[in-house]
């Protein structure tokens, strides 16, 4: 992947880059680096996969001034007590960080310790983000861009078509999507492979299927999920949060999960193996998926419309701490990573799908297809997936909320929570994460 990253930034990227970033402010002198010009180390912390490799090598480039120190974990719930931390004691944080949709709420609350980004020329960017994304970015009051968006997560379903042949299963993905239009069809399917192939499970986990259905549903439905756009916690008042957990818990019941989360070491191992043979599958998972099944997995894997029509799940921001030391050289970098030609960069590399539309558009994007995933056509499946999503408010304490919910659910497949007894004890959790 990186290999074909460092061969199609093209000539759009390098007029970016020789023009001393087009994206960036006006008039700044110092190229990027430090106040007087001289050397700037800038660290980026980052979680899972952002396809960022390539494009630190071009930026370096452009800057010589510039090293570029990356810190990556491998999942959000390992990222989050990190971030934490850093922004409470005001020390600690990279001088670019990444927050994902559910702790943006958190860190807007919190926007004094960011710098704004409209003091660095973040206003003339509007246009080059997909309107909900960006205002997202924005403060409520409309005066500070807290961050710059990234990818957004358009739903789509990943799936093992080798096990789907030892099922019996149709393997093509027209007429896999045709197997489950809707979640309880997904469900009679997975009985049926669990009866063909009883050593391999039909899903990785619950988590993947609550994380996908609260969003489907509330985005279809009012607007929220955990929270009302009050901030007011609805958990155990919002239909479209029971109807994803009941949704669920019938998965769980029907031992028809692996009960893992996603990212963990027993994913990942578990991807090299015939552990589970589907995963609901944001376009970012594609590159999660391609690290840690590895050379192994080429060609097993293909990607098929999801149960429920369409949905998304997951997309991030970069911000700038204020406790950085390097303000303006970070906000160039994270202009310049957010960029229409950066995000089409970072599809290239971790198929992180674009929050430009501009970037979108852009044939290296809608016309690629992974060999790795079967030559499925990516760019077209998930550009017409976003152009669906509906995006859904997030409380501050969403992500404490999902992860105390989530912890019942696998404890239900496990055999340590009676299922009957599951939703009251989650409301239980719920209250409690969100003190």
């Amino acid at each position: 992947m990186r290999a074909i990253m460092r061969r199609g930034l093209g000539t759009a990227m390098a007029a970016v880059l020789a023009g001393g970033l087009a994206v960036g402010c006006g008039g700044d002198n110092d190229g990027g680096g430090g106040s007087d010009g001289g050397p700037v180390e800038l660290t980026v912390d980052v979680f899972g996969e952002p396809g960022y490799d390539a494009l630190y090598k071009q930026y370096e480039q452009s800057h010589p001034n510039v090293t570029i120190k990356q810190r990556k974990v491998s999942s959000l719930d390992e990222y989050k007590p990190r971030i934490q931390q850093w922004m409470a004691t005001g020390s600690g944080a990279g001088d670019v960080v990444m927050l994902e949709e559910g702790i943006l709420p958190l860190y807007m609350q919190q926007r004094t310790k960011f710098v704004n980004l409209f003091d660095h020329g973040g206003k003339a960017l509007e246009q080059n983000f997909l309107p909900w994304k960006w205002q997202m970015g924005v403060s409520p009051d409309g005066g500070q861009l807290v961050g710059l968006g990234t990818d957004v997560g358009p739903l789509a379903m990943c799936y093992r078509k080798d096990l789907f042949e030892k099922a019996g299963l149709p393997t093509e993905r027209d007429e896999v999507g045709e197997l489950w239009p809707t979640w309880d069809a997904f469900l009679s399917t997975g009985q049926k492979f669990q009866e063909k192939v009883p050593g391999s499970k039909w899903l990785d986990g619950p988590t993947a299927v609550f994380r996908a259905t609260v969003l489907q549903n509330a985005g279809s439905g009012p607007g929220h999920s955990f929270f009302d756009k009050e901030d007011r916690l609805v958990f155990d008042s919002n239909p479209a949060v029971k109807q994803a957990f009941d949704t669920t818990l019938r998965f769980e019941q029907a031992k028809l999960t692996a009960d893992m989360s996603i990212f963990t070491p027993p994913w990942q191992t578990a991807l090299k193996r015939d552990t589970f043979a589907t995963v609901p599958c944001p376009s970012w998972m594609l590159g999660g998926i391609e690290e840690f099944s590895g050379d192994a997995g080429k060609g097993k894997w293909d990607v098929a419309t999801t149960p429920g029509g369409s949905g998304y799940w997951g997309g991030s921001w970069l911000a700038v701490p204020k406790q950085t030391k390097h303000a303006k050289a970070a906000a160039e970098l994270a202009k310049f990573l957010t960029s229409p030609q950066g995000q089409v960069g970072a599809f290239k590399e971790a198929k992180v799908f674009p929050s430009s539309p501009q970037a979108a558009r852009d044939p290296a994007v809608s016309g690629t297809k992974s060999a790795y995933f079967g030559d499925a056509p990516i760019g077209q499946i998930f550009g017409q997936l976003v152009a669906a999503v509906k995006p859904v408010h997030l409380g501050p304490k969403n992500e404490d909320v999902r992860a105390a919910v989530e912890n019942v659910l696998i404890s239900v497949g496990q055999g340590e929570q009676k299922p009957e007894d599951a939703w009251s004890k989650s409301v239980e959790e719920a209250e409690k994460a969100a003190r």
